[in-house]
């Protein structure tokens, strides 16, 4: 049962959190000042007076300014606390020597994946049907849905199935960055090694046209094209005549994508994004700091880990700058934030339109808040790179990628850089699943993980319920981690997932 005992997770946090909520006329923190109403599990109360504009404190960092007088035990929330401006004085690299005294030493680990040509290593064996324009989602679906009532892939032990991902873009695109943001990701998957084989299907007269991608990408021809595929609605003669074509070319790859099987792999070659949605107030006390502990030892095992959603991580951002590896590190992540602030504004919107209705009953209170407790997730070692969203992953250790916080998008270019998978993060409950890396799904409390058994995959609530420390958690994700890379289903394969949550980010006008 969880403790009622307030939480203050800094000495210097004005503030503290109810693990348990309290009721109208409860003193909390003994204050002499009982509650004029209920206040909800994860939300916050005042430890000292508050003057209008005065900041308020939690994790040790503002997290925004009183909008009025708020008096000490007094409820801490949207109706007194708001968003404001945060420092922007970066520190890159100063807390270099203590995040690299943070690496774990580790023995090596090992799982058992499927080891590819080009010296890579994967955790799922799929054959990928890959859309490149809404003009051939419907071909793609029909395809893929045939295919599995078939029950041909019965016959193939070593597939993990045929994944079909179409999308909502292609054509009609504005601007270089917008294509080139397309492009990446689908070639992403295309090569991704969880990837056996791949079959790209457009219409024919889309701006993504397949052989200019792949001039792009392998103008030094490193890549074995013989794993790639492609079919043009108007050149195969239409619909149906398409869904046939692509039925009668899986049937042809399947027993070449069979061959392989797996074998001992080092847990180094591991690639592991970390999400969060969903998130509530207990999702930077439990879950968060525990994936964060999860994150340290990637790094000690030479993996990699790696942190996105660049509009939630807006003003916690100084703490991966102050363990960045270089200042070119450092300068990078600062272009993307810049860039964000200057996407929103030209689209007349807020990096404070985070946190959603949902976070806010969850307790989340301003973006600052919500992004202090997001950036848990990345643990204490050295920000060792920074990527753009799609780009391949090739650094070890905690690394950053630039994505929307939109969990979809994110997922679809952390996967698109190699993520072999992702560990997310949620308090208030989440459906999402993604192929052909899956989702392992972590709950924050002990109520999320038993009202949603069938989503939720590990349970982090016990950190305050049993009182299990961030470190046994961290490491019962890690091997969470290394059992699903060696083949076992998520609950979110189990229900098979995936396939319409591939939403790659469209980012320039549609024309």
């Amino acid at each position: 049962m969880t403790s009622t005992t307030p939480i203050i997770l800094n000495p210097a946090d004005t503030i503290a959190i109810l693990p348990a909520g309290a009721k109208a006329g409860d003193d909390p923190l003994g204050l002499g000042a009982p509650l004029k109403g209920n206040v909800f599990a994860g939300h916050k109360i005042a430890r000292k007076d508050h003057k209008k504009g005065e900041e308020v404190i939690k994790f040790g960092e503002v997290i925004g300014r009183a909008t009025q007088d708020i008096n000490a035990g007094e409820h801490v929330h949207s109706h007194n606390l708001a968003f404001s401006d945060h420092g922007q004085d970066y520190q890159i690299g100063c807390d270099l020597e203590k995040a690299t005294a943070a690496i774990p030493s580790m023995e090596g680990r090992e799982f058992m994946g499927f080891r590819r040509k080009n010296g890579e290593v994967g955790t799922r064996n799929y054959i990928a049907l890959l859309a490149t324009v809404n003009c051939s989602a419907t071909v793609i679906r029909h395809a893929s849905q045939e295919i599995l009532a078939s029950g041909v892939l019965d016959q193939y032990e070593n597939v993990d199935g045929v994944v079909g991902l179409a999308h909502s873009t292609g054509c009609g695109m504005s601007g270089t960055k917008s294509i080139e943001v397309l492009e990446r990701t689908l070639w992403g998957y295309a090569t991704h090694p969880n990837v056996g084989a791949t079959i790209f299907v457009g219409l024919g007269c889309e701006v993504m046209q397949i052989g200019r991608m792949k001039d792009r990408f392998d103008a030094d021809k490193q890549q074995n094209l013989e794993h790639f595929h492609s079919l043009a609605i108007q050149e195969v003669g239409g619909t149906r005549k398409t869904i046939d074509a692509i039925k009668a070319k899986v049937l042809e790859l399947l027993p070449e994508v069979n061959k392989a099987y797996r074998e001992p792999c080092s847990a180094s070659k591991l690639k592991i994004a970390l999400q969060c949605g969903g998130s509530d107030g207990f999702s930077g006390i439990t879950a968060n700091p525990a994936l964060g502990k999860t994150a340290d030892m990637l790094a000690g095992l030479g993996a990699s880990a790696i942190l996105s959603e660049t509009p939630e991580i807006y003003g916690a951002e100084q703490l991966l700058l102050r363990r960045a590896a270089s200042k070119e590190v450092g300068d990078k992540l600062v272009s993307q934030i810049k860039w964000w602030e200057h996407y929103v504004e030209v689209n007349e919107g807020s990096l404070d339109n985070n946190p959603s209705p949902g976070n806010k009953a969850g307790g989340l209170t301003t973006i600052l808040e919500k992004s202090l407790g997001a950036t848990a997730k990345s643990g204490s070692t050295p920000l060792t790179a920074v990527f753009d969203y799609a780009e391949k992953i090739d650094k070890p250790g905690f690394v950053y990628m630039d994505t929307p916080g939109y969990d979809p998008a994110c997922a679809a270019g952390q996967i698109a850089g190699g993520a072999h998978m992702i560990v997310f993060t949620t308090g208030r409950g989440s459906a999402i699943g993604s192929k052909p890396s899956p989702t392992i799904k972590v709950a924050t409390n002990d109520h999320l993980f038993e009202s949603m058994p069938d989503d939720m995959d590990i349970n982090c609530g016990d950190v305050l319920s049993k009182g299990i420390s961030l470190e046994d958690k961290g490491a019962e994700i890690l091997d969470y981690i290394i059992e699903v890379a060696s083949g076992k289903k998520t609950k979110s394969e189990l229900l098979g997932l995936g396939e319409y949550e591939f939403v790659p980010w469209q980012i320039g006008a549609v024309m």
